[in-house]
């Protein structure tokens, strides 16, 4: 027994007549009653009673049409389930990010994602970019989104959205009546930084001061670049920081842009390159999103 025999008896069960039924199938009516008849005699079973003037349904036709209505609802269903993964619009996405990165957009194209793609479930997972690396080759996570730069050839980089890094210092700081600092201008200060030895970022930071002609006297290290304004605030130095910060500044604190070439501190998306439908959905999603949004 095939799909097509099930879909043959429903057609003439609800039509009630071989000539309706075969034009609604687009099939000539010798086939069509050829069909029946081997389903009849798979089934040993008589499922309609013909004459010149009628076709009629016997019991067991009625009983059958019941099964077959629904065996093709299910087939149907799963048919549009199956499609619809396919189209990454139905599964799970794991994202991992840092919480300096949440401070951007990011935030807001997840939720516009949930709006247009809603059976996908999206979990955000926050942690240090050494571990989403790890993460990723383990497939624990889809995708991450972090700051570069990224030296690992087996993983996909593409650039989320660009931005710029400034640096924050106490609003009574000299330098904060400027509107944009010369980073060799902060030659003499104490740096608050990211932990250096765990973020590629941080050394990203560190090399652009050296150029600039200094190297940093970094006298605190922490993981995220939240907490840098909060030991700014505290008056334990000044910290080179992305321009998101400017969102989560303390009171007293104030961020100055650096004068270009300034460095950068742009988010990248870093996948797999056998990722799921569901991925390459979010990623078109996030093309399509940073094209229209700042």
């Amino acid at each position: 027994m095939e799909l097509r025999h099930l879909r043959y008896f429903i057609a003439v069960a609800e039509e009630l007549s071989f000539r309706a039924a075969a034009a609604r199938l687009g099939v000539s009516q010798p086939p069509l009653s050829t069909q029946i008849q081997d389903l009849e005699y798979e089934l040993k079973t008589q499922l309609f009673l013909r004459n010149k003037r009628r076709v009629e349904l016997t019991a067991a036709g009625l009983a059958f049409r019941d099964h077959a209505t629904a065996i093709l609802a299910q087939v149907d269903e799963a048919a549009e389930q199956t499609h619809a993964i396919g189209r990454g619009q139905i599964g799970t996405l794991d994202l991992a990010t840092t919480g300096s990165v949440l401070m951007g957009p990011l935030a807001g194209l997840i939720a516009r994602f949930r709006l247009r793609v809603p059976e996908v479930q999206v979990r955000i997972r926050e942690m240090p970019p050494l571990e989403q690396e790890a993460a990723l080759h383990a497939r624990k996570i889809d995708i991450s989104f972090l700051r570069g730069p990224v030296g690992d050839p087996d993983l996909v980089t593409e650039l989320a959205w660009e931005e710029k890094v400034g640096v924050a210092l106490q609003q009574s700081h000299p330098l904060a009546v400027n509107e944009r600092i010369e980073l060799s201008e902060l030659r003499n200060e104490q740096f608050v930084f990211l932990r250096v030895k765990n973020s590629r970022f941080a050394r990203y930071l560190k090399e652009c001061c050296i150029e600039a002609g200094f190297d940093p006297n970094i006298t605190q290290q922490v993981v995220e670049s939240y907490s840098l304004l909060s030991l700014v605030a505290a008056g334990l130095g000044v910290a080179l920081v992305p321009e998101a910060a400017k969102e989560m500044l303390r009171p007293g604190v104030v961020y100055r842009a650096l004068v270009e070439p300034a460095p950068i501190a742009d988010v990248i998306m870093l996948y797999r390159s056998d990722h799921s439908a569901v991925v390459n959905r979010f990623l078109d999603e996030t093309r399509a999103y940073f094209l229209v949004s700042p």
